[in-house]
């Protein structure tokens, strides 16, 4: 397996691997790294789709994508995956699934045009005060302090971060910013997660310094995206001859280990009190998802909160068993054990029944919430909020079951779990589905006398409770996620965010995309690169323009920041005139 990058590459169809016939493919967990492992196996290695087999613990597909109609409860959303323009696996693969929708038409087409119709923006990236716009919602608010702070955790190497947390490597000064305010709530960093990781996201992310306070260069499906992307990924498998089994939970993949060799050769099933055993021949193929930030999800309703629960669930308990059998496979306990009080664990789907909430939402967005276009284009946050309170809403309907002239979707989700709310004097995971509502209608600039009426005749709020939901933030060290193939393997390979692949960052589709093609890739050998992570901390207009919107938005010679002012003050403005780096500074509204 190589990286690689440029259209020689992208457009080009591989050549099909020798040995491929006569072998079968075995996946557990059906999300979307296994979902698009699948795709890859077939597209780009030609194994027949008869070959392959998923496993899923569930009775339906997508993992964490998702976004159901529960008979009972209504319309259910964990929550959504942000995307962008540089997502090269993640489009590499919709570029290959067709349309539900659109004859003729891929899933990334679809996506494409919708863009381009109606692009991403975020009118009220954050509020406070009851509904009011914050001050300088522009700008990130940095010190020079806190700038240096950022620019020197960028430039330390990763193998120097082990184990340590952000807030050990920021100052106050940071975590007073809209940057902070901003970076958090888009991303669900909380102060006590791994620096290794906001690292890797600085650096993936810079090109993304300059929208964070609009959010204008994120990408939103149609609907949710278990039925924009999850659906026609399943439906075009199914075609294909991909055998999908649910209600299976896999109990355990056995390895044998000689020297410098690691061949899967069993694996364990169990299904409504029945085991079962699949022998994996050598030149079969095992792709793991291991671990799950859903697993063990629970909801309430209106009534009734979340129910807490505490057990690990069959994505932990798997990877745990085989984990504690060989080093090289990671250290689970790292992620999901010992998660902090203060963390996010609860998300709320709430269904507007009526229209009497909705002027609200159209007072702090300009946008009517029944136009069919984004209405907040990513997250709204609201920054006195105790929980850091935020909520989403995205094109509607949400469901394409969903009656739009009557129903509207918006999602709810706070970072704090420790502390009582400003309107609901409970934590948030103590909340029924109206009190969650209700905490939210607070923060929107409901009348007080309005609020519970409101929260219990006008919409129909679903908590969800994930207890893993941050467990990819855990502060790590090298070697705690496994390899995405571990070194000597010859037929096994982890896939999803659980695994490790250099310099991409986790909880992304890209990241459940990119390990899929970098284990299908390596075992078969597959002649076509992996699209290498988008380089944008190597581009020095990029780096340029993010200082720029760093200082918000402040020439070089106003910015209070010595060491810059060394640099420069070295080069002499007076002799870079008439030069390119004169026209890059330009470009960037650096002078």
């Amino acid at each position: 397996m190589y990286r690689s990058n440029g259209n020689f590459e992208a457009f080009a169809r591989p050549p099909k691997p020798q040995g491929v016939d006569g072998r079968r493919a075995y996946f557990v967990g059906a999300g979307l790294a296994s979902l698009a492992g699948a795709l890859f196996l077939i597209r780009d290695a030609q194994m027949p789709g008869t070959a392959i087999t998923v496993f899923e613990e569930l009775d339906l597909p997508g993992g964490s994508m998702d976004g159901i109609l529960d008979r009972d409860k209504g319309f259910i959303i964990r929550g959504g995956r942000e995307m962008e323009a540089h997502f090269e696996t993640l489009w590499d693969l919709f570029r290959s699934v067709p349309s539900l929708e659109t004859p003729g038409a891929s899933v990334l087409d679809e996506m494409y045009w919708l863009h381009k119709k109606d692009p991403s923006s975020n009118p009220a990236r954050a509020i406070h005060g009851r509904g009011q716009i914050v001050p300088q919602v522009a700008d990130l608010t940095l010190t020079p302090k806190a700038i240096e702070e950022l620019i020197s955790l960028a430039l330390t190497r990763e193998e120097d971060l082990d184990n340590k947390r952000i807030d050990e490597v920021f100052s106050e000064e940071f975590f007073s910013s809209h940057f902070w305010l901003y970076w958090a709530t888009m991303f669900a960093f909380e102060p006590w997660a791994s620096a290794t990781e906001m690292r890797r996201y600085i650096m993936r992310f810079v090109h993304h310094i300059s929208t964070l306070s609009d959010l204008t260069s994120l990408r939103f499906t149609q609907y949710n995206q278990y039925e924009s992307l999850i659906l026609p990924l399943v439906k075009h498998l199914q075609s294909q001859g991909v055998t999908f089994r649910y209600g299976i939970q896999v109990e355990d993949v056995l390895v044998s280990a000689n020297v410098g060799e690691k061949r899967a050769t069993q694996i364990h099933l169990s299904a409504q009190g029945k085991t079962e055993r699949i022998d994996v021949d050598a030149d079969d193929l095992v792709f793991i998802t291991n671990g799950s930030i859903t697993e063990s999800s629970t909801y309430g309703d209106n009534d009734t909160p979340a129910p807490v629960v505490a057990d690990d669930g069959g994505a932990w308990s798997l990877w745990k068993r085989m984990a504690a059998r060989d080093t090289a496979f990671g250290r689970p306990e790292v992620f999901c054990e010992r998660i902090p009080e203060a963390n996010w664990t609860i998300s709320a789907t709430v269904t507007l029944l009526d229209d009497r909430i909705t002027p609200y939402i159209e007072r702090l967005t300009g946008r009517d919430p029944h136009s069919g276009v984004i209405i907040t284009g990513g997250p709204c946050s609201i920054e006195d909020s105790n929980w850091l309170y935020g909520f989403t809403m995205s094109r509607q309907p949400h469901f394409a079951s969903q009656d739009s002239s009557r129903q509207l979707v918006v999602w709810l989700y706070g970072l704090y779990s420790d502390r009582p709310g400003n309107y609901v004097p409970k934590t948030i995971r103590e909340c029924s589905g109206a009190e969650l509502c209700a905490e939210w209608l607070y923060h929107i600039g409901v009348p007080l006398d309005d609020i519970d009426l409101l929260a219990r005749e006008a919409a129909s709020t679903v908590p969800c409770n994930m207890p893993y939901i941050t467990s990819y933030f855990m502060p790590r060290a090298m070697g705690d996620r496994p390899l995405v193939v571990p070194v000597g393997s010859r037929n096994l390979a982890f896939i999803g965010n659980f695994a490790e692949t250099e310099r991409d960052t986790v909880f992304t589709t890209e990241y459940s995309v990119r390990t899929a093609m970098e284990a299908v890739y390596t075992l078969l050998d597959v002649d076509r690169g992996v699209p290498e992570v988008y380089a944008s901390i190597f581009d020095v207009r990029v780096l340029l323009s993010s200082l720029y919107y760093l200082g918000d938005r402040k020439r070089l010679h106003e910015l209070d920041l010595p060491w810059i002012a060394r640099a420069f003050g070295r080069i002499g403005m007076e002799k870079i005139k008439g030069t390119y780096l004169e026209t890059l500074l330009s470009n960037a509204r650096l002078i």
